[in-house]
């Protein structure tokens, strides 16, 4: 079998190239990262390298005569163009875009019926030049994927696009030039062209392939960078991640301007949710606290969770008794706005301290005042704000 797109090569190996490098990325992605928990980009990339190594091998199949041509030929190219839709819908899938996985799946559907009629029509200018077309559309599609909000995009995931769309465009030359460039373009004979098409198409397979290996190590990197710095129930900063932010504002306190607030709240008696209730009751009580404080906050403003119940709140530009008032409308929505569970509506009631960041403050300085606030309000009876000490030059 001599195909348009591996013109001036040996057909036979770059078939089987092609068909072990799919088949060897196949079990590599198959091993990687596997468990219950696995992304699910990364399943259906793995899925797409085996349609593809399958595709491959039956083309060399065919090529070396074992199996009839006329049924390699159809067979191998549609499972090909099946292989590189869903590696598309997988990128899309990577770009958190899940809806266009479908257009895309359909869009292989469509291709290999419109192989299959340029196949009866031209068994080999046709059906090279709809090949080469239509498998480089699928391989920009993927790589219109990676570039997806280029802006928050990592330098591996604008490299791996790049250099995807200058391959898919390469592989999808070789059929242009059939319909416009027979003789080729200068230099740039229809017979090197050919050559370049079938060397991207190499290179497309190991890019994509150790593109996706990368990109799930980065995306996991990521993640476990996130879980140093975010509270995965609440999804705010944990202490970590709270004292990350609280710490320029530390040190714009030392300078003459607005004060900055610290509020550190506490739920009461949160232990008896947990005995009465269980667990994922208490759970969701800590996610509706979280939402209904946010409600409470605005944009600038930083809510973390400290330690088990206890949370903190960062109020840039707010005074003490400004701060004072948020913190007894937070107070007040707790109250009023009860958690409903499976078994019962749970009421809850929270305690809290405020204070201002001072000159002098360190964290401990700081959050020991704050503390000791909190301490006092839960004295007093719980379910109550209590101020901090004022500092001498606020007297």
């Amino acid at each position: 079998m001599n195909t348009e797109l591996t013109m001036l090569l040996d057909a036979s190996t770059m078939v089987v190239v092609l068909a072990l490098g799919n088949l060897a990325l196949c079990a590599l992605l198959t091993f990687f990262d596997h468990g219950p928990a696995r992304p699910a980009a990364l399943s259906v990339w793995s899925l797409s390298k085996q349609i593809q190594g399958g595709a491959w091998l039956l083309l060399a199949l065919g090529d070396a005569g074992v199996v009839p041509a006329p049924l390699a030929v159809p067979g191998g190219y549609a499972l090909l163009f099946a292989g590189v839709a869903i590696e598309a819908g997988a990128s899309w899938e990577l770009a958190r875009r899940p809806g266009w996985r479908r257009p895309t799946l359909v869009a292989g559907s469509l291709a290999i019926l419109a192989f299959f009629l340029c196949y009866l029509v031209d068994e080999e200018g046709l059906r090279g030049l709809a090949a080469s077309l239509l498998l480089g559309a699928f391989y920009l599609s993927g790589s219109v994927a990676l570039a997806w909000r280029w802006a928050e995009a990592s330098l591996l995931r604008r490299f791996l696009a790049v250099a995807s769309a200058a391959l898919a465009l390469l592989v999808a030359s070789r059929g242009l030039s059939v319909l416009f460039l027979q003789g080729g373009w200068g230099w740039m004979s229809s017979e090197l062209l050919a050559q370049l098409s079938s060397g991207a198409l190499y290179l497309l397979m190991l890019g994509n392939g150790f593109g996706m290996l990368l990109l799930a190590r980065e995306r996991l990197q990521e993640a476990l960078a996130r879980l140093e710095t975010v509270d995965p129930l609440t999804d705010v900063p944990n202490r970590r991640g709270f004292f990350q932010t609280l710490a320029p504002w530390m040190a714009l306190a030392r300078r003459p301007g607005l004060p900055t607030a610290l509020v550190v709240l506490d739920l009461d008696q949160f232990k008896r949710i947990n005995d009465g209730y269980g667990h994922p009751a208490g759970d969701a009580v800590l996610r509706h606290v979280v939402e209904l404080t946010r409600r409470q906050l605005r944009d600038s403003d930083q809510l973390g969770r400290l330690v088990g119940v206890e949370f903190a709140i960062l109020l840039p530009r707010t005074n003490l008794d400004e701060a004072t008032l948020v913190a007894e409308r937070i107070r007040a929505a707790i109250e009023a706005t009860p958690v409903k569970s499976e078994r019962a509506l749970i009421k809850m009631t929270a305690s809290f301290g405020v204070t201002t960041i001072r000159p002098e403050d360190s964290t401990t300085t700081l959050f020991g005042r704050a503390d000791e606030a909190l301490l006092r309000a839960k004295k007093e009876g719980r379910n109550r704000v209590a101020q901090a000490g004022a500092a001498p030059a606020e007297v």
